[in-house]
C-alpha cells in the first residue's frame, strides 16, 4: 500500500506534468489515501483537468476538490453570453438533443435540467460546456428517463466488465435492485473503481449506482 508521502509526490508530479496547469496554483494534502486540493485556478476546465489527472494515480482512494475558480477580467463573460455559447455548443453536438435541455446561468453558475434516455447523454452535455469561457461551476440536474430494466441487466454489465481492459471482472459483483445497480468487491485503484461505475451506467434503465467497491493494493488483491 502506498504511503501518503508517495501519493503526494505523484500528485504534485502529475499536476506539474500537465501543460495547462501551474503547480503554484494548487495546494495538495494527502491523508489515508484521500487527496485534498485547495487553491485558485483561472478556469472551470482546469478543475476538470486536475480531477482527471488525480484519478490516474495508484493509491488514491478519494478526492476532495476545493479549488476556487477566479476568471481573469479578459475572459469574463455575461450570463447571456455564456448561455448563448452553451446553446450553440449543444446544437452542434450530435450526441445531444438540445431541445430536451434547459439551461440557467447565474453569475457563471450553470444549472442544467431536462430529461434524456441514456446516462452517456447526460455526461456528453456536461463535457460539451466544461471549456466554455466564463463558466465557474456546473450543476447537472438532468434526469435519465426511467426505462424498464432488463432482467439480464446484471449479466450485461458483467459482460461489459470482461470487455474492459482496465477492469478485473472477476473481483466485482453486480446486484440489481429495481433501477439501481450495486457494485461490490475489490479493485486496484480509484481509476478502476470509476471505470467500473462508468461501464455500469452504459446499461439502459439504470437510474442510480451505489459504488461500494473497495480499493486495495495490487499485492493484496493478487
Amino acid at each position: 500500500m502506498k504511503k501518503d508521502s508517495e501519493i503526494h509526490k505523484h500528485v504534485v508530479q502529475e499536476i506539474l506534468w500537465s501543460p495547462s496547469l501551474k503547480g503554484s496554483e494548487i495546494n495538495v494534502a494527502v491523508k489515508n489515501g484521500v487527496v485534498v486540493l485547495t487553491g485558485v485556478v483561472d478556469s472551470y476546465y482546469k478543475k476538470i483537468i486536475v480531477e482527471k489527472a488525480i484519478k490516474k494515480i495508484n493509491g488514491v482512494k478519494a478526492l476532495v476538490e476545493e479549488l476556487e475558480v477566479n476568471i481573469p477580467d479578459r475572459f469574463l463573460k455575461g450570463d447571456l453570453e455564456i448561455a448563448d455559447a452553451i446553446l450553440y455548443a449543444l446544437k452542434w453536438n450530435s450526441a445531444v438533443d438540445e431541445a430536451k435541455i434547459q439551461v440557467t446561468v447565474e453569475k457563471g453558475l450553470v444549472i442544467l435540467e431536462g430529461e434524456v434516455e441514456w446516462n452517456f447523454e447526460k455526461v456528453a452535455i456536461r463535457k460539451t460546456i466544461e471549456n466554455i469561457s466564463g463558466v465557474r461551476e456546473i450543476v447537472n440536474n438532468i434526469r435519465v428517463k426511467n426505462r424498464v430494466v432488463a432482467q439480464d441487466v446484471s449479466f450485461r454489465i458483467a459482460e461489459a466488465f470482461t470487455r474492459h481492459a482496465t477492469i478485473d471482472s472477476n473481483k466485482i459483483n453486480v446486484e440489481v435492485v429495481g433501477d439501481k445497480v450495486i457494485l461490490t468487491g475489490q479493485v486496484r485503484s480509484w481509476a478502476e473503481k470509476q471505470d467500473a461505475e462508468k461501464t455500469a451506467w452504459s446499461s439502459p434503465g439504470v437510474l442510480a449506482i451505489e459504488n461500494r467497491l473497495e480499493i486495495v493494493s495490487e499485492s493484496i488483491l493478487y
